[in-house]
């Protein structure tokens, strides 16, 4: 699966990076342990992102506020999916 989102690095002892797409509103974490998956959240409404985008914790905020395993789904890492792009 693609990243409908782009992807903006942040300071966090949890997170990489995030990222947001409106048009589909999809939350994009990628988390520092793990795969370099993606998870993608979908049903985050604009405010929602801001609020967590400008959180003091984002760590915090997201488990608080966002994280639902059952909803996630996850899209590769981007050198992955470019690699399966150019194999098409």
């Amino acid at each position: 699966m693609k990243n409908p989102c782009t992807m903006t690095e942040v300071q966090s002892s949890q997170l990489k990076a995030i990222g947001y797409c409106p048009a589909t509103k999809t939350l994009a974490c990628q988390f520092l342990r793990g795969e370099q998956k993606t998870a993608l959240y979908p049903g985050v409404e604009p405010e929602q992102f801001e609020a967590f985008r400008t959180s003091e914790s984002l760590g915090k905020h997201f488990g608080a506020h966002i994280k639902t395993p059952k909803d996630v789904s996850y899209a590769d890492a981007p050198e992955k999916a470019e690699a399966e792009e150019a194999k098409a």
